[in-house]
């Protein structure tokens, strides 16, 4: 999920399969979410809530 279309400048691993990207300023852009399909049941596809202590 892109939050900015600002070019990636730094990437962290959060959680495994997790990832959060920063723009030069550190403000988050972006996070990804490696094989979604195995970490939530496919009913819930449509709506996923993610919950940060950012």
């Amino acid at each position: 999920m892109r939050l900015s279309d600002t070019q990636i400048h730094d990437s962290e691993e959060v959680k495994p399969g997790v990832i959060l990207d920063y723009d030069d300023q550190d403000n988050l852009i972006g996070i990804e979410i490696l094989r979604v399909s195995e970490r939530v049941p496919r009913s819930n596809l449509k709506s996923v809530l993610i919950e940060s202590e950012l």
